[in-house]
């Protein structure tokens, strides 16, 4: 039998009195879902948006729980030694802690959530200093509310008012008998571009998200048999 590890002391950092109740708490959430859940994931997230994550914490809220503070508490919460850690092999876990990670802990079979996380994404609007995913060129003529997106016959002439909004944003655009006009077309941006602010303001406006809301799990730790897998190992 392992011995019991749920005794230990562990010091926090020093932090305000504000911050250390937050930490405390997550400390304490953290050790509680390592005693209730089956198994528990090291997560990292690409776009992150609260409102998704938020919509998952939902959606799993029956037999899941996820975390995402500080990377590391969580890593003091696990354990990051074999003599401190929490449970049997979770120091090994918590070195997977680098970066924008969370942990969710679970009690769905762990192949089954790998499988759903491999094709789970929501499509949203890209923020600065991403890269593109594609290209997108607005088509000379007419300038329509979805930029050439779909059918002309099931779109609309955008609005004479955005002229002046879409002109300071690079796109050089003119207003004739209250339409607005390209004379040629205007690259919005390119694949592999590094976005700035005005380009992810026309992809907006145009309709066009082409940032996608992803999460992806690094590894696991099983409570019935100790162990911890990569996620990618699994794959090979």
């Amino acid at each position: 039998m392992p011995r019991s590890k749920r005794a230990k002391l562990v010091t926090l950092s020093k932090v305000s009195k504000k911050g250390k109740e937050g930490s405390l708490k997550l400390f304490t959430n953290i050790r509680e879902s390592v005693d209730k859940y089956r198994y528990c994931f090291v997560f990292s997230v690409e776009n992150m948006r609260n409102t998704y994550l938020k919509e998952l914490r939902s959606e799993f809220s029956s037999d899941s729980r996820f975390f995402f503070g500080k990377t590391k508490v969580m890593a003091k919460a696990l354990g990051t030694t074999p003599e401190d850690e929490y449970q049997q092999s979770l120091a090994q876990l918590s070195k997977k802690l680098q970066g924008d990670v969370g942990l969710f802990f679970t009690n769905q079979p762990a192949q089954a959530m790998i499988e759903y996380f491999s094709t789970y994404s929501q499509a949203d609007y890209a923020r600065a200093g991403i890269s593109a995913t594609r290209e997108f060129t607005v088509p000379a003529g007419t300038v329509y509310s979805r930029g050439g997106e779909i059918p002309e016959d099931q779109d609309v002439p955008l609005a004479h008012s955005l002229e002046q909004t879409v002109r300071p944003l690079g796109m050089p655009t003119s207003l004739v008998k209250g339409r607005v006009i390209l004379d040629k077309p205007y690259v919005v941006c390119r694949h592999g571009d590094t976005l700035n602010s005005h380009q992810t303001r026309l992809l907006k406006l145009f309709g066009v998200a082409i940032a996608e809301f992803r999460v992806h799990l690094i590894a696991y730790w099983s409570a019935a048999t100790h162990e911890v897998k990569d996620v990618d190992a699994m794959d090979e």
